[in-house]
């Protein structure tokens, strides 16, 4: 096991015995220390730098240098996000886990909208439910700080090389691949998003192409020697995931991108364009989330395109839409009747909706006018999508 566990090291989460030097190293990181005190006390960061730095690391040392395991890290964690829900959200539910088992690992796939809260939610909820947190997967491109990557492995984030090219690029996949079927071997769950990237237009899809990589690390071959993508998948255990925001608290910058590849062809991120992402998501008033975890995929073919559908349906399909949602929906349906039946012809509790409506026409009233369509189709979206499902 510690052999194949070496294969991964440049990628996979730390491990137990690892925990204790990697927050040392943390605490000991000017660098990190400067970053938090920004975060937490930023009044006083601005005035009393030096105090600030201080304070932060000496209150770090305390909550931290007792903690000697990944599981001591996960109860930090889930306190963390339980804090964070409490001030941004309305509260969290969910569909769903209760048919999960305790005796397996999965692999849950899920729509992306927010890029630490999604995998954050999931694991908060396993964790409430006592069954394994997940370990996340995480693109390198937001790794650029050795202390960002060190806070990410200790939180059970394994690296996708997506900065990798060529051949490189092609080994990097396939040994990501190897180590998510070995986690899922050892009884360990894991995330992943449904495609690269957050879908920043509502548009929920899964790409084959994951799929595909799924496959590239597993045991199974067919009688021509071939991996047998049906029993590759097969072997995952692969739950789709619906993560459900009332409210995007990143949904003006989102729009922003939007709005500028329309414009102009394309969108240049300056380097904090990540980091305030983040923090906007994690921050930012949320309304109420849900989640609903699908039905374990049974492969219906060997064909990567037939399987992202599988996943797709229960994905939308399990989308809890929101007042926000059809408040949008209702909008360009006005503008544009062709797009869809009224409100009033689609059988909903239209008091719900309307108690709503006040406080979503003040939200939209923010954005700035060239920012609007953009948003009104980011929550529209997850309505046109699920209704055309039901129609197919």
């Amino acid at each position: 096991m510690e052999k194949i566990m070496e294969n991964f090291d440049d990628i996979r989460p730390y491990n137990d015995s690892e925990v204790a030097s990697v927050i040392q190293k943390l605490i000991n990181n000017k660098e990190f220390i400067n970053v938090i005190s920004g975060f937490q006390i930023p009044k006083l960061k601005k005035f009393f730098p030096l105090l600030a730095n201080i304070l932060v690391k000496n209150g770090l040392k305390k909550r931290l240098l007792n903690i000697k395991s990944i599981a001591q890290v996960q109860n930090q964690v889930s306190t963390y996000v339980k804090g964070v829900l409490d001030k941004s959200s309305n509260g969290v539910t969910e569909t769903g886990l209760s048919d999960l088992s305790k005796e397996k690992g999965y692999l849950f796939v899920s729509n992306h909208r927010d890029i630490a809260m999604d995998p954050a939610l999931i694991s908060y909820l396993l964790h409430k439910a006592k069954l394994r947190t997940v370990e996340i997967a995480i693109g390198d491109n937001l790794l650029k700080k050795d202390y960002v990557s060190d806070l990410m492995r200790l939180n059970k984030s394994f690296i996708v090389k997506r900065s990798a090219i060529g051949r490189e690029k092609l080994l990097a996949t396939k040994k990501l691949s190897q180590y998510i079927h070995f986690a899922i071997e050892n009884g360990n769950n894991v995330w992943i998003a449904q495609k690269e990237g957050r879908a920043k237009d509502g548009l929920d899809k899964t790409d084959p192409t994951i799929i595909k990589m799924f496959n590239m690390g597993a045991k199974t071959v067919d009688e021509n020697g071939k991996s047998n993508l049906k029993e590759g998948i097969d072997s995952l255990h692969i739950i789709p995931v619906s993560i459900c925001y009332e409210y995007d608290p990143c949904d003006a910058m989102k729009a922003r991108e939007l709005f500028e590849i329309e414009k102009n062809g394309f969108f240049k991120k300056d380097e904090n364009s990540d980091i305030k992402s983040i923090s906007a998501g994690i921050e930012g008033n949320k309304g109420r989330i849900h989640l609903s975890f699908g039905k374990e995929i049974i492969a219906q073919e060997s064909d990567a395109v037939v399987i992202a559908s599988q996943l797709d349906e229960q994905i939308i399909k399990n989308y809890k839409l929101f007042p926000s949602n059809y408040l949008a929906y209702e909008i360009l349906q006005k503008q544009n009747p062709k797009l869809g039946l009224s409100l009033e012809n689609l059988e909903l509790n239209l008091d719900e909706i309307n108690s709503k409506r006040a406080e979503f026409d003040s939200r939209m009233n923010h954005f700035d006018e060239e920012l609007k369509p953009f948003i009104l189709k980011m929550y529209a979206n997850p309505v046109f999508r699920k209704l055309d499902f039901y129609k197919s």
